[in-house]
């Protein structure tokens, strides 16, 4: 008998902050101790903390692909369209 490989849980506290770029950690870990603390003072909590979880284990996923925050400065600062022109756009191009 072989044993299987243990697959890590992406929404563990540990696996996130491993993951995380270190420009995230301490946003993630200010969060994590809020929800967990709530969570501890109230069981209702508990799904807050798990919705926490997951929404950081997302940051991990976007924030490790290539050029993530170079499209986020690029989206902030870079040409944009107004948007009504780009609702006029938008409802020309169904039509």
């Amino acid at each position: 008998m072989s044993a299987q490989p243990v697959e890590e849980d992406p929404q563990d506290p540990q696996v996130i902050l491993r993951d995380l770029p270190a420009r995230e950690r301490t946003e993630f870990l200010r969060q994590y101790r809020a929800a967990a603390e709530a969570a501890r003072d109230d069981v209702a909590r508990y799904k807050d903390l798990n919705r926490l979880l997951y929404r950081w284990h997302l940051v991990v996923i976007a924030t490790t692909r290539p050029g993530y925050y170079e499209a986020i400065q690029q989206a902030k600062t870079g040409p944009g369209v107004p948007l009504m022109e780009a609702l006029e756009a938008e409802v020309a191009r169904r039509r």
